[in-house]
């Protein structure tokens, strides 16, 4: 009798292993070089496609301002053209991102075996593929309307200056707030061709949650930030970060609230809107002593708060 095995562990997502491996079976058939192999392997790390955690937080918002400007009926093509570009546009920031880290990336303990910090992945080729990236996401644009074209151009500015303004200004997540709630407006101007006060409403509310996530993501590298001269909002806010991320997340929500009511949702809304301040609360209770780990988590569960918002907005749009 052949003894008990483990059963395979079984992720939602799946490991990334296995992802590069089923999606390499499908591109063996072109029977490609073992060097095109490994700068395959390198590159999908270097877009992070192993932590989907920053699409998912990319593309909530889009999925809100989609669903809210075409009071819940959006088009099949304006859902791929966004939900694509959100995957390229994400991924050409954490690019851009590294590229201009690489310096500071192989001092901090998180980041120290990403493919530039290690050399895997040279200078050249990160700008090149970050060059690649933004013309496939500005290629999608063009499918869309003038005002759309227009706001993409200042996101794409937006998103590219963000990694560098960590050296600068102690707000980098303010500007990397006003990047991530970019596809909002457009999302309006494609649907609509016009950008209303309550479509600005959900871009300040967006940009707030980003501000208030985005500092947990930078507790978790703070004693190494500090270190090498890396500024952030988690240094800035000192030992009142929790505190204040209270409060910023409050704002989130209280706007979240506003915009239910300029766009006439109903109690499913703000039911999904209850539910992501309990997720919020257990976020900031996990975190209470600091723990790098219990930050790290933390930041993540901001997924299930941008996926309870959409779900209430689908429901209230639905019933």
């Amino acid at each position: 009798m052949q003894p008990n095995k483990q059963p395979p562990k079984i992720t939602f997502w799946g490991t990334f292993a296995d992802m590069l491996r089923d999606f390499w079976q499908v591109l063996a058939k072109l029977k490609p070089s073992p060097y095109w192999q490994k700068r395959f392997i390198q590159y999908s790390l270097l877009m992070r496609v192993d932590r989907p955690i920053g699409t998912l937080l990319l593309l909530w918002p889009t999925l809100w301002a989609l669903w809210l400007a075409s009071d819940g009926v959006p088009s099949l093509s304006l859902i791929v053209i966004f939900s694509v570009g959100v995957f390229l546009t994400r991924s050409a920031g954490c690019v851009i991102n590294d590229y201009a880290d690489r310096n500071f990336d192989g001092k901090v303990e998180r980041t120290k075996t990403r493919p530039l910090a290690t050399g895997l992945v040279s200078e050249k080729e990160a700008l090149i593929l970050f060059t690649v990236l933004s013309l496939f996401a500005f290629s999608l644009v063009l499918l869309l309307n003038a005002y759309s074209i227009f706001l993409s151009i200042i996101a794409i500015v937006i998103a590219t200056i963000y990694p560098f303004m960590k050296r600068i200004t102690y707000f980098p997540q303010v500007v990397l707030g006003a990047a991530f709630s970019m596809s909002i407006p457009m999302a309006f101007a494609a649907t609509n061709n016009e950008v209303t006060q309550s479509a600005w409403l959900l871009y300040v509310a967006n940009l707030l949650w980003v501000l208030a996530y985005d500092t947990l993501y930078g507790m978790v590298d703070k004693k190494d930030d500090l270190k090498v001269g890396i500024k952030s909002t988690a240094i800035l806010f000192g030992e009142a970060d929790l505190q204040i991320i209270a409060i910023i997340q409050g704002f989130f929500l209280f706007g979240m609230i506003l915009v239910g009511a300029k766009f006439e949702l109903n109690f499913w809304y703000y039911l999904s809107v209850i539910g992501a301040a309990g997720f919020i609360a257990w976020q900031l209770y996990i975190c209470k002593k600091r723990e790098r780990e219990k930050c790290f988590i933390a930041f993540l569960n901001n997924n299930w708060v941008g996926a309870c918002i959409f779900c209430g907005i689908l429901l209230s749009k639905s019933f």
